[in-house]
C-alpha cells in the first residue's frame, strides 16, 4: 500500500483554497484510488464523509473533494461544531460489489492520518462500507450503532430550511399547496420528500434511478419529469437533492423558482451563480448552510443522543433567517453573507 503520484496541478488549481493536506492513495490489490483533502482544522479534527463515484478524470475528482472539503469547513463552522473541515473521495463505480477489500484499504489509509481527518457515509457509500473501514482505523463517524445513517437528519434540515426560505421570500408558515421540485430522490430525497409531502407540498421530482422515482411516486404522489425538464417547472421552490453544480450557465435562465433551497452540495457551478440568482430575484439557502443535519447528527456520535441530535438541527432554521435577513440589509448575496460569518467563527478559533 502506498501513496500514488497523480499528475494534476493542486496548489494553483482554480479550486484550492489554502487546504492544510490533501492525499492521494492508491492500494494495488483492491483498487483503491482515492484522494483526502483536510480543509482546516482550526476548530479540531477534520471531519466529512466519504463520496464513492464514477468519476471522469483525476482532475475531475480533485476538483470535487477540494471544493466539498472546503464547504465542510463552513458546513461545521455554521453549525457551531469543534470540527473542521475535510472530505474523501474514492475513484469507482459506486455500484461496485466486491467493497471490503476497497474500504479497507481506505480505512488504514485514514489510520494514517493519525485522527487528522475523520470520514463517514456519503454519496455512493453506506453506513456498512464505513463499518468495514472502521475495523482498520478508529477515525470513522456515523458508526451503525451510534449516531448512524446521517440522511434523515439532513433531510430534516434541509426541510425545515426550505420552510425558513418560505417564511422569508414568501411570508408564509406553511409549505401547504406549495409546488417544490425535488431533484435527486434517493436516501435523503426521499426522506425530505416525506417531509414535504407530509405538510401538504405538491412534489415534483426527477432522477436518474427510476426504482427511487417510483418509490416516491407511489408513497406521495409526486409527479415525474425528465432530469432534464426538472429546472423549467412552474414551482415555488427548486430543491436540488443530486451532484453539485446544477446552477450554471445553462440552467439558470430556465428556473421559475423563487426559492433554491436543496441538499446537494456545491450546487453552485461557479460563485458568479449565486449574483445572478440574486439579480433574478431567486432567494439562494446556501447549501453547506442548509444540508448541515448529517453532520450535526454524527458530531454527537461518542454519547449518542437523537434528541440533543435533533434540537441542534432545528437551528438551521433561525441560522438561515439570520443569512437572509442580513444579506437584504447588506444588499449582499446570501453566499457572501454565509461566507464571512464562516470564516469569522473559523479565525476567531485560531486566535
Amino acid at each position: 500500500m502506498y501513496s500514488g503520484e497523480i499528475h494534476v496541478a493542486v496548489f494553483n488549481h482554480v479550486s484550492f483554497d489554502e487546504h492544510e493536506q490533501v492525499v492521494f492513495c492508491h492500494d494495488k490489490e483492491s483498487g483503491l484510488k482515492a484522494i483526502v483533502a483536510i480543509h482546516n482544522t482550526n476548530l479540531g479534527p477534520a471531519v466529512g464523509g466519504c463520496r464513492m463515484w464514477n468519476y471522469q478524470s483525476d482532475d475531475e475528482a480533485l476538483t470535487d473533494v477540494l471544493r466539498l472539503s472546503r464547504g465542510m469547513t463552513y458546513k461545521n463552522a455554521l453549525a457551531g461544531l469543534t470540527m473542521g473541515g475535510g472530505k474523501s473521495v474514492i475513484i469507482a463505480d459506486p455500484k461496485r460489489q466486491d467493497r471490503e477489500a476497497l474500504f479497507r484499504a481506505f480505512g488504514r489509509f485514514i489510520n494514517s492520518l493519525g485522527g487528522r481527518y475523520y470520514s463517514a457515509e456519503d454519496v455512493g457509500t453506506t453506513t456498512a462500507d464505513i463499518m468495514i473501514a472502521h475495523e482498520e482505523t478508529p477515525y470513522m463517524a456515523g458508526l451503525e450503532g451510534k449516531s448512524g445513517d446521517p440522511s434523515p437528519f439532513t433531510a430534516l434540515g434541509t426541510y425545515l430550511g426550505i420552510k425558513a426560505a418560505v417564511k422569508h421570500r414568501l411570508g408564509l408558515d406553511s409549505l401547504k399547496g406549495l409546488k417544490i421540485a425535488v431533484q435527486g430522490v434517493g436516501h435523503v430525497g426521499y426522506y425530505l420528500c416525506k417531509h414535504l409531502h407530509n405538510e401538504g407540498a405538491e412534489l415534483i421530482v426527477t432522477d436518474i434511478h427510476q426504482a427511487s422515482l417510483d418509490r416516491v411516486a407511489t408513497d406521495f404522489g409526486a409527479i415525474v419529469v425528465a432530469p432534464q425538464e426538472i429546472y423549467a417547472q412552474d414551482v415555488d421552490v427548486y430543491a436540488p437533492c443530486a451532484l453539485g453544480a446544477t446552477l450554471n450557465d445553462a440552467t439558470l435562465p430556465q428556473l421559475k423558482a423563487k426559492i433554491v433551497a436543496g441538499c446537494a452540495n456545491n450546487q453552485l457551478a461557479e460563485v458568479r451563480h449565486g449574483e445572478q440568482l440574486k439579480e433574478m430575484g431567486i432567494l439562494y439557502a446556501p447549501d453547506y448552510v442548509i444540508n448541515a443535519g448529517g453532520i450535526i447528527n454524527v458530531s454527537f456520535e461518542k454519547d449518542y443522543d437523537a434528541a440533543k441530535s435533533t434540537a441542534k438541527v432545528e437551528e438551521i432554521y433561525n441560522t438561515l433567517l439570520k443569512i437572509f435577513s442580513q444579506a437584504d440589509a447588506q444588499n449582499r448575496t446570501t453566499g457572501a453573507v454565509a461566507d464571512e460569518m464562516a470564516k469569522a467563527i473559523i479565525e476567531a478559533a485560531k486566535k
